[in-house]
């Protein structure tokens, strides 16, 4: 499908100006963080190995804030290659015995239904993955969507938000750590490259960034 395909058909479902403050704000989409670690650089092969969701709500003044978080470890799916490199960087333990990982179905799944609620709640009519150097991470969902045969994606297809370039934008730093210590964001680099932590502080720093751009006057259709 085309994006101008794809702009089309949500404007179908989208009659008039939508009610909702934060459907008004992204045109329909719901912000939703989203963070993986995994096996290598290569989607179609490397294993996915941690996935979190932060859903992204909007207070009465228009601000965003992070919502709900969601983590899951993340069994290898069969024939999943796994660098060493890798799990040394992310200090993943495969065998760890506290690991308590899932298949990629039951993690997909279970975030998907978090993510259709939280859009139906908004007022939204699909989500967007937001993301630090968002493309990585939406090449690795859209892989695990495809092996899984999830039909029911509610994730934009190939749009995303980027906190990389936003932060290079809003405070010269493209690195997650940097950005945050820049937007003034408490960052613990022995957390880091835990989905978990980097999905809660990447949401941390896309509320940042917006809510900052609303408070110097970029967008005040919240105010009608």
């Amino acid at each position: 499908m085309s994006e101008e395909h794809f702009e089309d058909e949500l404007e179908e479902h989208l009659p008039g100006k939508p009610r909702s403050p934060m459907a008004r704000r992204f045109r329909g989409f719901l912000p939703v963080v989203i963070d993986v670690e995994c096996g290598g650089f290569n989607s179609a092969t490397d294993a996915l190995l941690e996935i979190a969701a932060v859903t992204i709500g909007m207070d009465e003044q228009g601000l965003l804030y992070p919502q709900d978080t969601m983590f899951y470890r993340v069994e290898p799916f069969a024939g999943a290659n796994i660098e060493a490199a890798a799990l040394e960087f992310t200090g993943i333990k495969l065998d760890h015995p506290l690991r308590m990982a899932v298949p990629e179905s039951q993690a997909l799944t279970d975030i998907f239904r978090s993510v259709r609620k939280a859009v139906k709640s908004a007022g939204c009519k699909r989500a967007i993955l937001v993301g630090h150097n968002s493309s990585f991470d939406l090449g690795f969902l859209n892989a695990a969507i495809a092996r899984c045969e999830i039909k029911r994606n509610p994730f934009h297809p190939f749009s995303s938000f980027d906190t990389a370039t936003l932060a290079g934008l809003a405070y010269g730093q493209t690195v997650l750590a940097k950005a945050c210590q820049a937007a003034g964001i408490d960052f613990d680099g022995r957390e880091a490259h835990s989905a978990r932590y980097d999905t809660e502080k990447t949401a941390e720093l896309f509320c940042g960034i917006v809510n900052r751009w609303r408070e110097m006057g970029g967008w005040e259709e919240f105010d009608d």
